[in-house]
């Protein structure tokens, strides 16, 4: 069955291009989710006026992939006890998210994020908000397929690529042929 899920992970060129990778994801759209503006641009987004994150809305097969493997990998890629931040990357729209679709994936990803914190993956506290999908909005076309159209871009290799690369060799026998 056709699932979506929607995340905030950072930099939505870096969450993007892993899960484009990833057997059973049918599409990943770049965009905003979270906030109280309708339609925002970029860069209102990046102004931090609007409340919303950057995020993927993952459009994947739940018999290919599960909604916890999907989860996996949006732990994988991103360090969720900085928080409003990525690395260099600041602000609200940077901040680690998960906007449940449905009670399943609220009570997955909540389940998740405590067996995480219980086995103390990371030292620091998870900051991740989980919190019920309240809109999305597309991010305009360019930000789409970001990474694959503009491999030369600085951000794209001092940051894309050396996610994209751990998360390849990391998820080698998940990843579409």
């Amino acid at each position: 069955m056709i699932q979506e899920a929607t995340l905030g992970a950072g930099c939505f060129w870096c969450i993007e291009a892993c899960y484009k990778d990833l057997k059973g994801v049918i599409e990943v759209y770049p965009g905003y989710s979270g906030g109280h503006i309708a339609n925002p641009s970029y860069k209102e987004v990046c102004n931090e006026t609007t409340g919303h994150a950057e995020v993927a809305r993952v459009v994947f097969d739940d018999t290919q992939v599960s909604f916890d493997e999907i989860l996996e990998v949006f732990w994988f890629v991103h360090d969720p006890t900085q928080l409003n931040r990525q690395g260099n990357d600041m602000g609200t729209q940077y901040r680690s998210v998960i906007f449940y679709h449905n009670d399943l994936q609220k009570e997955v990803a909540e389940a998740y994020k405590s067996r995480l914190t219980a086995e103390k993956v990371w030292e620091k506290s998870i900051v991740t908000e989980i919190s019920p999908l309240i809109n999305f909005f597309k991010a305009e076309d360019y930000h789409h397929d970001y990474y694959a159209n503009n491999p030369g871009n600085l951000y794209c290799q001092s940051v894309v690529r050396p996610k994209v690369e751990k998360f390849k060799k990391v998820f080698l026998s998940r990843l579409k042929s």
